[in-house]
């Protein structure tokens, strides 16, 4: 396999600083430090479109061995799909720094700021929505949010799933309970639906335990324009791979690939595409767990 060669440097953010991206259209992975490892961030348009990236995520440095990762899909039309996204990011960001700064619990803060996301994106009162998920990282342990079918995969070093969140939507629940497979999932009539979304009265979080991170993990953060465009066992091998510079290109690439050149058998959604891949390889931590 050939290697990519990214050119950009490792950025460094300080305790309580976030970067944010909104309607964003990158052309490689920007670099982070933050957690004791390395955090890539992509996000661009739909190929060929012209109107905004409904698409919005956030790095927040929460310590010096802890950060949150945030990535958010707008539904519900360009202009009120990218306002929802915007909201969804800039109001967690804004419970999470003010946490920082005055040593407040983060999971509080979390649950805060989707709850308040929520709200206002019901009083745009324009139809709007958005998918959320959330990875908080601390001393070495991951905790996953999310609402929608934007998803959390952690995967070791030698491809054992440890995490994926379930889709919530209904080819999702029917993945889950087992009465549909991925290849009957990819192409289903019903995959654009979305059962649980901010902006919803009824909208519900779902909060995962916390899990030890093994120094060769590779932890993904991603919109539905990622995972709508490539297998699942395509996104683990890559997630393999010892650079998350690397891991986030390639992700990107062959979901680009995919939405501009559609072949038979292989996955093919348009959508604007989002992801932050995650992994301390290659770094030194206090926490003593071993690689799997």
């Amino acid at each position: 396999m050939t290697s990519v060669q990214i050119k950009a440097e490792i950025q460094t953010l300080a305790i309580g600083e976030a970067r944010t991206y909104i309607d964003a259209d990158m052309l490689e992975p920007q670099l982070f430090d933050v957690a004791g490892g390395t955090a890539a961030v992509v996000t661009e348009r739909r190929p060929e479109k012209e109107g905004p990236n409904e698409d919005a995520a956030a790095i927040v440095c929460t310590g010096e061995n802890s950060a949150v990762l945030i990535v958010s899909d707008g539904c519900g039309g360009m202009a009120s799909g990218q306002a929802a996204s915007r909201i969804a990011v800039e109001s967690l960001v804004v419970e999470i720094t003010a946490a920082v700064e005055h040593g407040l619990p983060q999971r509080m803060a979390i649950l805060d700021g989707i709850e308040k996301a929520n709200r206002d994106v019901i009083d745009l009162k324009i139809g709007a929505g958005a998918t959320l998920a959330v990875v908080h990282i601390e001393d070495g342990e991951a905790r996953s949010y999310h609402v929608g079918d934007s998803q959390i995969l952690l995967v070791g070093g030698r491809g054992k799933v440890k995490l994926l969140t379930t889709s919530h939507s209904p080819v999702g629940y029917a993945m889950e309970a087992g009465v549909m497979d991925e290849s009957e999932a990819i192409d289903h009539e019903d995959r654009h639906l979305v059962s649980n979304v901010l902006g919803a009265e009824e909208m519900h979080v779902e909060v995962g335990s916390a899990r030890r991170l093994a120094d060769r993990d590779g932890l993904l953060v991603a919109s539905d324009g990622l995972l709508d465009n490539l297998l699942l066992d395509e996104i683990i091998d890559l997630l393999r791979m010892r650079s998350v510079a690397e891991v986030s290109a390639r992700l990107a690439g062959l979901g680009r690939q995919r939405m501009q050149s559609p072949q038979d058998g292989q996955p093919h959604k348009p959508d604007d595409l989002t992801l932050i891949a995650y992994s301390r390889r290659g770094r030194r931590t206090s926490g003593g767990a071993s690689p799997r």
